[in-house]
């Protein structure tokens, strides 16, 4: 599952962001290196989305840690 919702996104606790972060970040490492490799990522949009849950989370925890 890489797409995370806003409200999903907000309900999480402190330590479950940065843990989700660290596996959507190992998930992208995995797509590049599937892609370098020269083969054709199964699913295309998988980069799109993986990048963008990970903006939101960083997004949401720089959020948090300025209040």
């Amino acid at each position: 599952m890489t797409h995370l919702h806003q409200r999903e996104i907000d309900s999480m606790s402190e330590e479950a962001r940065i843990s989700r972060l660290k596996e959507l970040q190992e998930e992208l490492l995995q797509l590049r290196a599937e892609l370098s490799l020269g083969g054709r990522p199964s699913n295309m949009g998988a980069f799109r989305t993986t990048r963008r849950s990970i903006a939101r989370l960083k997004t949401k925890i720089h959020i948090s840690k300025k209040e």
